[in-house]
């Protein structure tokens, strides 16, 4: 039999994903919309007609496992209400305002989307996002991306794309930047491409699709802006602070002394580059934010 990962990967399964110490295929609670349950009804058959042994849990986590007793499933509820319980005391730090379970935030910079207002997008066979606020920022210009294949880096962009009911073509679950261009290079072989990008940007992704005989043109629509007036904390012995960009790192030391005691999570190799020479760090499994916290939690 494949890996549930495989198969995930086989089903292009976005919303759900698979936890191998649980072994189970559990939910993102920030999304719980339609397309969600498709996914799960799809799941359940999948598994139904290979025959493997699964329960659906209240939450629409999969566990693969005989049905569970009555006993098993309040012992699982308080389990999981212990490690909540102990995850949400720990010091993980995200440096913007974005919600991410068993992190808190620390903002220092806002996104500022920028006014496109004669895109002229019907042209393009193809879209390449590398970040959530690049879809937004051009959902905000314009719907009519949503009629364009839209190639994505990572399963937190995929769903979103979804999420605003764009036309997802292909998602990276495990690639960064560099290697995200190297991926999608044979699958944009004659068409024109747009890269919706940041003002400042991490990967190479235009110059290593040209190489490629892969005519790509790009388009900036967001940049980051250094909140005024930025107050700094005191941040608590073995913090952990999960950079997700250049920028983050540029920020964070304009306000803050690396401590010994701190752990440093980054989302990609990139970002990994533009840290101090001498300072230790984890690269995420995957380019989003979820993955860093996940990162950090499994770190001592």
């Amino acid at each position: 039999m494949s890996s549930i990962s495989e198969i995930l990967n086989k089903l292009n399964i976005v919303y759900y994903t698979y936890d191998k110490k649980q072994n189970a295929v559990t939910l993102n609670n920030r999304y719980a919309n339609i397309q969600a349950l498709d996914e799960l009804i799809k799941l359940t058959y999948y598994f139904t007609n290979k025959k493997i042994k699964f329960t659906v849990l209240k939450n629409k986590t999969i566990v693969f496992k005989e049905n569970l007793t009555f006993f098993s499933t309040v012992k699982n509820f308080f389990k999981d209400a212990f490690i909540d319980m102990k995850n949400n005391h720990k010091n993980i730090y995200v440096l913007n305002n974005k919600k991410i379970k068993y992190a808190k935030n620390l903002p220092l910079f806002e996104i500022k989307f920028i006014d496109m207002p004669n895109l002229k997008i019907k042209q393009y066979d193809a879209l390449i996002f590398t970040s959530q606020n690049a879809i937004l920022a051009l959902d905000q210009a314009t719907k009519e991306w949503k009629d364009i294949p839209s190639y994505v880096i990572s399963e937190q962009s995929g769903k979103l794309v979804k999420d605003l009911k764009g036309k997802l073509k292909f998602f990276s679950r495990s690639r960064h930047g560099n290697e995200f261009a190297e991926e999608i290079t044979p699958l944009l072989e004659n068409k024109k491409i747009l890269y919706i990008r940041a003002e400042q940007v991490a990967s190479d992704i235009k110059n290593i699709l040209k190489k490629n005989n892969i005519k790509c043109d790009e388009v900036v629509m967001y940049k980051n802006v250094p909140l005024p007036n930025t107050q700094t904390k005191n941040l608590p012995k073995n913090s952990k602070i999960i950079f997700s960009s250049p920028s983050t790192v540029k920020y964070f030391f304009k306000h803050y002394e690396w401590k010994d005691t701190y752990k440093a999570i980054v989302i990609g190799k990139t970002t990994a580059q533009s840290l101090p020479s001498d300072m230790e760090f984890l690269i995420s499994e995957t380019t989003s934010l979820d993955s860093c916290v996940k990162k950090a939690l499994e770190t001592p």
